[in-house]
């Protein structure tokens, strides 16, 4: 396992992240996976002792029931907590079943239909984040977080008051960085702007979704990240199973594959399976698979500081964890860069003619 500093930061994390979005299963997430805290405590493990340090949950994941599965599991580990690496999030809303035992379904679906209705129990106000990070800590149990991080935009809050509360909870001591998902570059540049003019903690690390189906980030994002030193962590590398090398062109993929019920994220699948097509030759050649090549992939793109991998069992963790041993050429670089590569928008063409013009001056 190879390890990266987290952005600008001293924080240093494996270049490969275990995702426990699988641990679980309320609701919606049991499309995702429904593990238990004995599969989870496996996972962990055997991601620990291939040297992952970084773990990465979120309190909507099975509303909050990935967060306390991951919590227990890294106790269970017998490590001490300066040996681990947690990430969790905030912003979304979900159901949090009543603490009372016995409670009846009636008054459990009382509560759901309450809190849905509730305009505080989700966002990025000050008074959400204070709650949710204190909700996160209990769940979890544990006195602090690594890195917490907004899961979301909210066009209801001013960003000046989510950065305010966001310094206010880094100084508590409650975390320790603070991270962004899935925001434009222009919400980026605009929260690193005010976070410097009022002297707060910024953000340090982008969890976004990318992969070499899916490059739309490089247009804006990665450029920007690349300027300002911030962390890019990819989401779903596998284009949520696409890349995994089960599907075909002809065909369907697995009955229980999880694109079979939530076809998510989108994906342009004429140029996916072109990049399927051209991966496959690649891992033969180096005792891999489709899956591997695609992880490998982003691995050796150097705006990349750690990738977040999933995995609903001992034999797909293994398989993505080979990832970090696939070493990629030249030429299969340029492969893979050639047939994955996004259609020109302006003004990226512009920009990449002018660049050109001017650099021939200069020579």
């Amino acid at each position: 396992m190879r390890y990266r500093k987290l952005g600008r930061t001293g924080l240093v994390v494996s270049e490969i992240c275990l995702g426990t979005m699988t641990f679980g299963g309320d609701d919606f997430w049991k499309v995702m996976g429904a593990l238990g805290q004995e599969s989870a405590d496996g996972l962990v493990r055997t991601a620990f002792e291939a040297g992952v340090n970084f773990f990465d949950t979120a309190d909507v994941y099975s509303s909050g029931q990935s967060e306390t599965i991951l919590g227990h599991a890294v106790r269970n580990l017998g490590v001490g907590r300066d040996e681990v690496v947690i990430a969790t999030k905030a912003f979304g809303r979900f159901f949090t079943p009543a603490a009372a035992d016995g409670e009846s379904p009636e008054a459990l679906m009382a509560a759901h239909a309450r809190r849905q209705k509730s305009h505080n129990t989700w966002g990025l106000s000050r008074k959400h984040l204070f709650d949710a990070v204190d909700a996160s800590l209990k769940r979890l149990e544990m006195d602090h977080i690594d890195l917490y991080q907004i899961h979301g935009f909210d066009p209801v809050t001013p960003l000046e008051e989510t950065l305010s509360a966001l310094d206010d909870i880094v100084k508590s001591g409650r975390v320790r960085y603070i991270g962004l998902c899935n925001l434009a570059a222009w919400q980026i540049a605009r929260a690193l702007g005010i976070s410097a003019k009022d002297h707060l903690a910024r953000f340090e690390s982008a969890q976004m979704y990318y992969s070499i189906a899916g490059r739309d980030l490089e247009r804006e994002v990665v450029p920007l990240c690349v300027d300002q030193q911030v962390a890019i962590l990819p989401w779903s590398p596998l284009a949520g199973g696409f890349l995994s090398g089960k599907y075909q062109r002809e065909g369907g993929g697995p009955n229980d594959a999880r694109r079979t019920t939530f076809d998510f994220p989108p994906v342009d699948k004429e140029r996916g399976f072109n990049c399927i097509d051209a991966m496959r030759p690649i891992a033969e050649a180096r005792g891999s698979t489709v899956a591997g090549v695609a992880l490998a992939w982003l691995l050796h793109k150097p705006w990349v500081t750690s990738v977040i991998i999933g995995a609903r069992t001992p034999e797909q963790l293994a398989q993505n964890l080979a990832a970090n041993e696939v070493k990629l050429s030249g030429d299969d670089m340029r492969v893979l860069d050639g047939v994955s590569a996004l259609p020109r928008e302006y003004p990226g063409w512009m920009h990449e003619r002018q660049s050109a013009d001017r650099m021939n001056w200069i020579a």
